[in-house]
């Protein structure tokens, strides 16, 4: 295999493998459709929160590039999809980005060509659609001219601990040859490959990994309202319960889930779930408990405004963390923004204090943002803290505020009431 790497596809998938293909001597293409993302990448700005401005700069000196045409692909010798996978208006995946990733690549494919599906998506995808797609426009046979294989992305934005290096890779491919191709090329990038049987298996375990992860936010948080009314310290149960060496896993409760994997992954396991006939009860229940969450966090604000004699209307409140989870930027998906619109249509003054955030926008309307952590909580009524970035619990502004509802269970003190 040679060194000629093309990464369709340069958000917080793309870019991370990007970085670590050039760390390990590939000669990196970076392909994307935005023009904002290109133009900020060729002035050296980096949009991905764990890459910095240096990071990317040291990208550059190893010869990576960055580009809008796709005949790049007929140079290379591995080509990695990691575009992104949303959700349809009516629910169902959209795999528009993958297929037109597909598309250029099979008419630029060489004989010999590694390609690899990394975007999160349903067990089918790679060998019922990305094939074909592939081999049509190529003239070439998945298996024989060119290897095909599905790895999926492990990415835990802000994670200082798991990278891409340390976090084990799954692989699964099309024919046992394939899976031995895509197995060495992401044996130079990470320190453990995992190989599973096939492409589906593969498919799966992303979707597994998230569902799991999901239904037990959920639980947690239907545990969060029912303990409440119990007068239960359900962080504290938590805790205690975490000290069994076995059987217990650690989840808690929170204002909502954010982001793209948590909230939509399920989803498509749903789906397919559905297309055979069946519901997936399990996923549609922690959704619709986690969908609620906002509101319910609302009215927690709500009736702790009311304990002072103040009404929501005309109350200053200032939500901690916009982003969907600490320490990043990412505002994908974030329980922040239900929240802050309940919270408006309610009367309140809504304003957020967020270092990582520079604008915030609900249906169109910008929220005020408050640069001054102290002052911001010292003329709040109320503070709802949803992340709980380093830089403001670090501050001890929190420590200031008249009366804070913490949805992270990261504060005590007389002045804070926890989920």
């Amino acid at each position: 295999m040679g060194d000629a790497l093309t990464v369709i596809g340069l958000g917080y998938v793309g870019l991370p493998l990007s970085q670590e293909a050039c760390r390990s001597g590939f000669q990196v293409t970076g392909l994307d459709v935005s023009r904002t993302v290109l133009d900020g990448l060729a002035v050296g700005h980096s949009h991905v929160d764990d890459l910095s401005d240096d990071d990317l700069e040291a990208m550059q000196s190893a010869g990576f590039t960055a580009t809008d045409d796709p005949s790049c692909i007929a140079s290379s010798d591995v080509v990695v999809i990691c575009v992104p996978t949303p959700l349809s208006a009516d629910g169902t995946p959209d795999l528009g980005a993958v297929l037109g990733a597909a598309t250029s690549i099979g008419e630029n494919l060489r004989t010999g060509t590694l390609v690899v599906l990394e975007s999160t998506t349903y067990p089918g995808t790679t060998g019922d659609f990305v094939r074909p797609i592939l081999e049509k426009a190529s003239g070439l046979t998945a298996g024989d001219d060119f290897a095909l294989a599905y790895s999926p992305e492990r990415i835990d934005p802000g994670n200082s601990t798991y990278g891409f290096r340390n976090t084990p890779k799954v692989v699964g491919g099309l024919t046992r040859e394939c899976l031995e191709v895509a197995s060495a090329f992401y044996g130079r990038l990470v320190d453990t490959v995992v190989p599973t049987v096939g492409l589906r298996e593969a498919e799966l375990a992303k979707l597994l990994e998230n569902t799991y992860r999901h239904v037990n936010i959920a639980l947690m948080n239907e545990m969060a309202v029912f303990c409440h009314e119990l007068g239960i310290d359900l962080w504290a149960s938590i805790e205690a319960a975490a000290t069994k060496p076995f059987g217990f896993q650690a989840f808690y409760p929170g204002p909502g889930v954010g982001g793209h994997c948590i909230p939509i992954d399920p989803n498509y396991l749903s789906w397919v779930v559905r297309s055979l006939g069946y519901r997936f009860r399990f996923v549609e229940l922690a959704q619709e408990v986690s969908e609620r969450m906002p509101t319910y966090v609302a009215k927690r604000v709500q009736d702790a405004l009311n304990a002072q004699r103040r009404a929501v209307n005309g109350s200053t409140i200032v939500l901690v963390g916009v982003s969907y989870k600490a320490n990043i930027s990412d505002q994908r998906e974030t329980p922040a923004r239900p929240l802050a619109l309940r919270l408006l249509a309610m009367g309140a003054d809504v304003q957020y204090v967020d270092p990582h955030v520079d604008r915030f926008e609900v249906e169109g309307l910008e929220l005020q943002k408050v640069d001054d952590f102290h002052l911001g909580m010292n003329d709040a009524d109320l503070v709802v803290l949803l992340q709980p970035h380093d830089a403001v619990l670090e501050s001890g502004a929190l420590e200031r505020a008249r009366y804070v509802l913490d949805t992270s269970g990261s504060l005590v003190g007389d002045n804070v009431e926890r989920l």
